[in-house]
């Protein structure tokens, strides 16, 4: 029972890296404690879903884990549409020194990185390009490139929930330079265009 108790602290190993005995416990039992803390892709579908998805869970053999959406996409995945990724709560891993991390990705949720490089972001947080992609790629399994357009796609994806704004607003105001760009990446993302998902929502 310890051990249980032990395991299902965190989803973190010392090092702060991802526990995958831990992440399938909270997978399997969609434990809400550990929502937005990481992402489990299916490798026998190609999507990626929060612990708390309403689907019956995929078998463990099939499954890897990610510590963000924005890794989870870059191995190959694309968002699940039952458990929308792009509304888990932003849930830092890190403590401590790695503030920065969690800093660098607030500011990205903000747009820091839609009309400025990476090399902006890293001078308003003290430090070099190289370590803040270093820190990056190390908890959170992707650059913060690879961060942001992972959150300008989320941003446009809740507006297309949520709102009735022409396609051209919502590129806009999820910080994609054109509509064009916007129907680019967001294809890429959920392999298939924003017209359809929007589609998909109004049928209900």
């Amino acid at each position: 029972m310890a051990g249980r108790n032990r395991t299902l602290s965190s989803v973190r190993t010392k090092a702060g890296l991802l526990d995958a005995a831990a992440c399938e416990q909270a997978r399997v039992r969609r434990d809400q404690r550990f929502d937005g803390q990481f992402f489990s892709g299916v490798r026998t579908t190609r999507i990626y879903c929060r612990p708390v998805c309403p689907v019956r869970p995929a078998k463990a053999e099939n499954v890897s884990f990610y510590p963000s959406a924005a890794a989870a996409e870059r191995a190959g995945f694309r968002p699940c549409l039952r458990c929308r990724p792009e509304t888990a709560p932003f849930s830092p891993a890190w403590k401590g020194s790695l503030t920065t991390v969690e800093r660098a990705v607030r500011l990205i949720n903000a747009g820091a990185l839609d009309d400025a490089p990476v090399d902006a972001l890293a001078a308003c947080l003290g430090v070099g390009a190289r370590h803040l992609t270093r820190l990056f790629d190390k908890h959170l399994g992707a650059s913060p490139g690879q961060i942001a357009r992972t959150a300008r796609v989320q941003r446009a994806k809740r507006l297309l929930d949520e709102t009735m704004l022409p396609m051209t607003e919502i590129a806009s105001r999820a910080g994609f330079g054109s509509l064009r760009r916007f129907n680019t990446v967001f294809a890429e993302v959920y392999k298939r265009p924003p017209s359809a998902i929007r589609r998909a929502h109004r049928s209900g």
